[in-house]
Parts: C-alpha cells; structure tokens; sequence
C-alpha cells in the first residue's frame, strides 16, 4: 500500500470524475448490480445533469475526493445545505434552537443521496483503503466546518458500522427507525403467507384481490421493457403525489429521461393499466441485497392499489430475484400489518459548537431510548404467527 500522504480535495461537478474511478469506490468488489445504486456515479451524476440539485436547489454539490499518491481512494457524496427538505431524518427542532440561541443553522454540510431515505455506505472507499479513507473524509467535513463557521456536519442513512466508527471520531450517533421487509428464503409469495397468523394472511390476500380487481392489469418492467412513454405516464404519478407531499417535486422531469437512458437495468417500475392507460406506479431501484421502493403515483384512486404497487409487488419482485429484504421508503406504520417490521436507521451529527454538540447529545440519548421502546412494542403487533417465543410457526 502506498504510503504516501493523503490529499483531500472538494468536487461541485462529478461530470469532472471518471465515472470508474468514482465506481471503483462507490461499489468496491465491482458487483451487479451494485450493493447501492444511489451511490453510484451514474445516479448521482444524473441529479446534477438534470438540476434535480444544484444550483437554486438547497442541495450544492462538494464532493469529497481522498487521494493517496495519485490515485483516488475515497470518495463521499457531500452537498451545502440550505433548507432541511428532501433528507427524511429531520433536524427541524435542532434547526430551532440553534435560532432561538442566536445562531444561523444553514448552511450546513450533508453527506447524503438527496431525496433518498435508503441506507448505503455513505464513507465510499476503495478496497483496502477503509480505515484511512472514512477517518479522512470525517476529518474533512469536521474541518470545513469549523473553518467556515457552519452551524453542523450531518451523515444520514449510514450503515451502523460507519455511525460506530463516526462516533468514535466525536460526531453523535443518532438512530431513528424504518420498516424493512425480510427475504426469509421464501419460494413464492405463498410461502410468505404462510409465515403469517392466519386474520393476517386473510387480510393481506383480501387487499390484493380487491387490488387486483381494479379493472385493469398490473405489469413489472425493467430494463429493455421500459420504454420513454412508460416515463411520460410515471411523471404524471410523481408530480401528483409531489405537490401533495412536499408543495413542489424534487426530481426534474429530466431526471426519468436520464434513467431511461443509462439506468433502466437499475429500476423495476410496476404499471396499473387500465384500457391501455397507465393508472397507477410504483418506482424501485434495484440493489444486490435489497430492493429500494421510492417513489409512488396516480392518477385514479382505486382500493389498495397503493399496497398492491408498492408493496406486494415489491415483494414478489424480491423472492423472484432472491434479493434479500425490502426497504419501502420513510415512515408508515401501517407497513407493520404487511409484513415490513420496525428497522434501526443510522445517522451522523457535528456541531462544532461545543455547548450545543452536548445539548443534541442528551437530546439524541432520550430519543435513542425511546425509539429502542417503540420499536419492541411495535414488535409485538408483526402479523408473523408465534410459536415458542419464535418469529415463524
């Protein structure tokens, strides 16, 4: 290994990287698909080119680059901050009272996938390279803030081996919670149900047929199957749900043009048709190990088509490719019913000002405990049948 020094260097346009050399870090062992799509140049990229972040976003770009002797070793996808909209583990209330004590919140630093609650590997590092490359990147964002004044530093949707390491590099730890749907080995989606208390498997095989009784047809397409017209329809839905969730969307129209050009291996996107016309849509990208429900959208309200698209489907999707769990998206207790239990979520925080960096700690301690509460009471309620203390009968 090369012991040169390291140089870290910050990057507003990843046009300017070699898409392999960023890969190389993004996803090490070369996997396809990749263990994170999110992260990977060709996501990440096509936010840029399409102005989804950017400028007069609140998402600008400043990627950190590590090199050693020439080569790049680490990469994170970091970005200036000036709202806290599109990040799905909100800083709302520490934004507040940064402002009640005199101070100005934004902008701060977020490594992060804009618009994306998916947990991946936030510190990408080549092989060989993990230790030096996440302590370097680390080191990095606690210094750009503290030089420039910046109220915080935040890593969010990290895995829990990067929010312990952060930890002990004086960042807080914060866990917050997901439903995530395991992969148990099931061999179709019968095989599912079977795992189920029997009131659950009725309910769940009620909802689908009342879904599948919409009056139309239910297709999951990927790859060459998905054509620009499918993209036409799925904007439809997006815009709609957008303007409901958040006032405007996130992604530009563009964005879909772009994934239709050099993502579409990455997507499954699962239409409702009805008479020949889109209806109903659910978006996933496709990982090696877990399959990311993003986005959803409509045009007709029909019974349980939101579970059919969105979840359901997903499922099936899952067993079919023997992809091993299922993260649906932020939020939603009612994904408890259907099988997607309470996950821990991880994420990073730094203030360098040391009276409120101890303030949010005792704040993410008590909060800490009470996620650790709901989550084991929730826990109770899975729809999994119970036998001898055990998940499964």
């Amino acid at each position: 290994m090369d012991d040169c020094a390291l140089s870290v260097t910050l990057n507003s346009d990843l046009g300017q990287i070699d898409p392999d050399q960023w890969d190389a870090c993004a996803n090490p062992q070369g996997a396809q698909p990749p263990l994170d799509p999110f992260t990977t140049h060709r996501f990440l990229h096509a936010l840029e080119r399409s102005g989804s972040v950017g400028e007069g976003s609140g998402w600008e770009p400043r990627h950190i680059l590590v090199h050693q002797g020439g080569e790049l070793i680490a990469v994170a996808p970091l970005y200036v901050k000036s709202h806290s909209q599109g990040e799905y583990i909100f800083d709302h209330a520490f934004a507040q009272a940064y402002a009640r004590a005199g101070g100005r919140y934004y902008p701060k630093l977020q490594a992060a996938v804009p618009f994306t609650p998916a947990t991946g590997r936030r510190f990408l590092c080549k092989a060989g390279f993990e230790q030096q490359g996440m302590a370097a990147i680390l080191q990095a964002m606690a210094q750009i803030a503290r030089d420039n004044r910046l109220s915080s530093a935040h890593v969010t949707f990290c895995t829990e081996a990067e929010a312990a390491q952060g930890a002990e590099h004086g960042f807080l730890h914060r866990v917050t919670e997901q439903f995530h749907w395991e992969n148990d080995g099931y061999q179709d989606f019968d095989g599912f149900l079977a795992a189920l208390s029997s009131r659950k498997r009725k309910t769940i095989r009620k909802e689908r047929a009342t879904a599948q009784g919409f009056g139309g047809t239910i297709r999951a397409l990927t790859g060459d199957a998905l054509e620009p017209a499918h993209w036409d329809a799925f904007w439809a839905f997006y815009q709609d749900t957008g303007a409901r969730k958040w006032g405007t969307p996130y992604l530009t129209r563009a964005f879909f043009d772009l994934v239709q050009d050099q993502m579409r291996e990455d997507v499954v996107l699962v239409l409702a048709e009805r008479d020949g016309e889109p209806v109903a849509g659910a978006l996933n990208f496709i990982g090696q190990q877990t399959l990311f429900g993003r986005y959803w959208g409509c045009v007709e309200d029909h019974p349980c088509l939101h579970f059919e698209l969105c979840y359901y489907q997903a499922m099936d999707f899952a067993i079919a490719r023997g992809i091993a769990r299922v993260e649906a998206g932020a939020q939603g207790t009612h994904k408890l019913a259907r099988g997607y239990m309470p996950s821990r979520v991880h994420s990073l925080h730094y203030f360098p000002e040391t009276g409120f960096h101890k303030a949010v700690a005792r704040y993410l301690s008590e909060e800490g405990r009470a996620i650790e509460y709901e989550m084991q009471v929730m826990a109770e309620y899975a729809p999994f049948r119970k036998t001898d203390g055990g998940r499964n009968g």
